[in-house]
């Protein structure tokens, strides 16, 4: 993984083979905003100085060589919706394109040119790539869509859709908070258990304290959908601990910035 933080994005190895496509998860540096919006903030629903916000946008264009028309951004609620980017939603206006990607949480799509994120502040990224049938995903996955499964609903879309083969994806979990520090309540134990995980497998008891590992639930789920081992990169990268250089929303509150984590076709 490409580790130079002041750049202004990261990259990763398993996706970095590909000369098909783009991809970045950005960082907190090389931006304009100030507070907990220190420096990059990408968080398009936050409340963010709009001219900063524009302006960081710019900011992440030049970096990616991207259009700023051609980025798309859902409205996440932690739900387990998937929107397919289509030639009927590229047609529409912007704002009629917003209102399109309200409450989604995981984007798909097959065209060239079109860069699908999400945001997040510990929460999980995670993007796909189907070389074969040149598809792609972006998704968020914080507790609540790790829990409704949204990765298994996202794979088994782009089956559908693109008719993917889970055998030739390839999966990169990004930059999180990691199982070491990400304690929750032991009523999280009981609805992953309810939605069929082996929680012996993503919790972790520790000093009287649990702690859930997202990397892990994510993982097995993509395991499960038949994604190879050896086609799963997990960044490692803790948001939390590594708040300086990444927002977490544990650190900083409700208002934090967020980082964005892209693909694009090309």
């Amino acid at each position: 993984m490409s580790n130079n933080f002041e750049s202004g994005f990261i990259q990763y190895p398993a996706l970095n083979r590909y000369d098909t496509i783009r991809h970045f998860t950005t960082t907190r540096m090389g931006g304009v905003s100030t507070g907990n919006y220190s420096s990059f903030n990408l968080g398009l629903f936050s409340d963010d100085n709009p001219d900063d916000l524009s302006q960081n946008f710019k900011i992440l264009s030049t970096l990616t060589n991207i259009p700023e028309d051609n980025i798309h951004l859902p409205f996440q609620t932690h739900s387990n919706k998937i929107f397919l980017i289509d030639e009927d939603f590229l047609s529409k206006d912007n704002e009629t394109r917003q209102a399109m990607l309200q409450g989604v949480d995981a984007l798909i799509t097959n065209i060239p040119n079109q860069c699908i994120g999400v945001s997040t502040a510990d929460c999980v990224p995670v993007l796909l790539y189907d070389p074969v049938h040149r598809a792609i995903s972006s998704v968020h996955a914080g507790w609540r869509g790790t829990c409704s499964k949204i990765l298994s609903l996202v794979i088994s879309t782009m089956k559908t859709t693109f008719n993917t083969n889970p055998k030739d994806l390839i999966a990169v979990i990004g930059p999180s908070i990691s199982p070491e520090v990400y304690e929750v309540g032991i009523s999280l134990l009981e609805k992953f258990g309810d939605a069929g995980f082996d929680t012996r497998k993503i919790f972790i008891h520790k000093d009287g304290k649990t702690y859930l590992d997202l990397w892990s639930a994510n993982k097995i789920l993509l395991r499960n959908e038949g994604v190879p081992e050896e086609n799963i990169e997990i960044s490692g990268i803790c948001t939390f601990v590594n708040h300086e250089n990444f927002f977490s929303a544990r650190r900083l509150g409700i208002h934090s910035g967020r980082m964005i984590s892209g693909i694009m076709l090309i």
